[in-house]
Parts: C-alpha cells; structure tokens; sequence
C-alpha cells in the first residue's frame, strides 16, 4: 500500500470521525429539548437524535462533494466567499424544510394531532437561524482545515525546493572548486602570466567571477537570462584555455528573452555537462550548440554536444537536482529530457514557463 493511498485512508476517516463527533454534540441539545419541553419520550427523542445527526452529516456532505468537485479549495479568498455565501442560505433552507418534514410527521403520524401542513413547512423561527448558525460554521471549519493543509504543503514544498536549490548550487560550487578544474585553471593562468600578461588577468577575473557567483548567487531560485548567459560565456571563456580550438560554442538565442528568469545556474549545468561528458572524451573537441527561443509561453532551451548518452549508467546527481527543483517550482508545467539525436550528440532542452517576477508559479 503507497504512502500517499494511506494518506488519503487516514484523511478520510478523520473527516467522517469529526462528521459523526460535531453532529452528535450538537444534536444533543436538540435531544435534550424535545425529550423535556415537547415530552417525545425515551424511544422518540432518541429517534429524533438519529435523523437530526443523519440531517447534519447528509447536508454537509453534498456540500463537500460539490466543493470538491468544483475544485473550490484551490480558490482565492473573495472568490471563495462569493461561493460560499449562497451555499450557507441554500444549505441552511434545505435544514429548514427537512426539520419541518420531520416534525410534520411526528406530529401527525405518530402523536396524532392535526397540524396544518403548509404551516409546518413555513415554520422558520429560529430554525432558520439555527441553521445558518450550523451550517456556517461547518464551512468555515471546513475551509480552514483546506486552507491550513494547503499552506502546510506550500511551506513544506518552498522548504525542499530551497533545501535542492541549495544542494545543487553546492554541487555546482564543489564541481567549480574541485582541485581538477583549479588545478587545470590555475595551471593555465600560470603558463600566461610571463607569455601574455593581459590574457592571464582576463583568466583570474573569470575564475573569480565563477567563484563569486557561486558564492553569492546560491540564495537565488531564479535568475533573469542574461545574467545566467553572463555566467555561461564566463565558464566556456575560461574552460577554452585549457582545450583551446577543441571547445566551440555557438548560440541562437531570441531576442527579447533576457529578463524571463530560469532556475539559477540551470544552463550552466547543462553547459558544464555537455563538456564533462562529450566534449572532454573527444580527441577532437567539438561544438557545444545552444539555443533559446519562446513557444506557446514557454521557453525552450536546448544544449545539443557530441557524445552517447550510457544506458547502463544513471543520470548525474545535478541533473537529477534540477529535475526536482523544476517539478516543486513549477508545478508540472516545466520539463526537462536527455535525449541522443543523430551522429552521435546529446540534446538536454528545458521547457520553462515564461515568467518575470521571482514569486513561486
């Protein structure tokens, strides 16, 4: 049995517990008037307790199949109220009228007496207040516990969301500080100080940008394009010292796509794998191929390498980070495939909701 099935077996008993618990405490008050004012008796005032329990838990219970069903958990507040407030007059009238039926009937098939039957129908006072009473605050109960579930969800999906973030910018940050790519920059930055000065200060200002980046960007779930392109063409800058004419990148990136943001560091994983695993093993290099463009409001983004994708091995920790960081910050509504396409390249594309401001989609 899933967790998430036993979930949902436990939610469900909870729910028809507090049903049976709240109508039975109310219904003992009514239990109690008819037993001492109207004189029903042992057998009748318990039968009366019945159906006022059978009532409650009936009426309230269509409600929550439609709520459900209408999905109304998921509205705004106004929204919501709009909703809600005819429902409580709708549900407190049906409480008004199945009273009276049953009053009718006692009255007249059992006790015996000749009661009016449309005047027993209009009785509303202070049934109807009692009904708006109870049925108001079985909604405004039910809502809440909604509501409070769903902020527990939020908060405990932003929670994991920033622990991944922050697990995969560390990733990012031990890849970049690792001995291998310092040693290899560091070594390269040597080699230029005395043969050409200029370059070796552009190489120790990449390498501290990378690091600064790194350090300093990791609190960020999302970044614009352009600045996460800026950190990119530092990376491919700094990494073409040490395969020089075996690294190429090109680029075919839309205009007007700079200030929609994406998940920090995101391309530049994509970018730090493609050489990693494709351009590294190649004797010859190659050109890592990147494109970014808009469709159906979304963005696509694309890193096409050499390389063979190994079927007997399993997706990189990073990819497998931002595969979760995509499917908690966007909801489904974002996708991420590894695909190999033909002369042996690997594809990796993003497909990323447009979206500007930082809040949560």
């Amino acid at each position: 049995m899933s967790l998430s099935y036993t979930k949902k077996i436990s939610k469900t008993r909870l729910y028809w517990l507090c049903q049976l618990m709240g109508w039975c405490l109310v219904s003992t008050y009514w239990a109690y008037t008819v037993y001492t004012r109207d004189n029903y008796g042992i057998f009748y005032t318990f039968l009366n307790y019945v159906l006022d329990v059978a009532i409650g838990i009936i009426l309230t219970h269509m409600y929550r199949i439609y709520a459900l069903k209408a999905n109304w958990s998921q509205l705004p507040i106004k929204k919501l109220i709009i909703s809600v407030i005819p429902s409580i007059l709708l549900l407190a009238l049906l409480y008004v009228l199945i009273n009276n039926l049953k009053w009718y009937a006692y009255w007249t098939f059992l006790a015996g007496e000749d009661k009016n039957f449309f005047e027993a129908i209009m009785y509303w006072d202070p049934i109807l207040l009692t009904g708006l009473r109870l049925m108001s605050i079985w909604i405004l109960a039910y809502h809440l516990y909604h509501y409070y579930q769903k902020e527990v969800v939020t908060a405990r999906e932003n929670a994991q969301l920033s622990l991944i973030a922050k697990q995969a910018q560390l990733d990012n940050l031990s890849a970049q500080l690792n001995p291998h790519f310092l040693f290899n920059s560091l070594n390269s930055i040597k080699s230029l100080v005395i043969e050409n000065p200029n370059v070796a200060r552009r190489a120790i200002d990449l390498l501290s940008d990378l690091l600064r980046s790194s350090l300093y960007e990791k609190d960020k779930d999302l970044t614009p394009i352009k600045n996460e392109l800026a950190l990119v063409y530092d990376y491919i800058e700094l990494e073409k010292l040490r395969f020089e004419e075996r690294l190429q990148l090109k680029t075919n990136i839309e205009e007007d796509l700079g200030q929609y943001k994406i998940p920090t560091l995101s391309i530049q994983l994509l970018i730090e794998n493609a050489i990693k695993h494709g351009i590294d093993l190649k004797v010859d290099g190659g050109v890592i191929n990147l494109k970014i463009k808009k469709k159906d409001s979304h963005i696509h983004i694309t890193v096409e390498n050499p390389g063979i994708i190994n079927q007997n091995k399993s997706v990189g920790l990073g990819l497998e980070n931002l595969k979760k960081r995509l499917e908690i910050q966007y909801k489904g509504k974002a996708g991420f495939s590894l695909t190999a396409t033909e002369n042996n390249h690997v594809c990796a594309e993003l497909i990323i909701p447009m979206h500007i401001n930082d809040e949560k989609i």
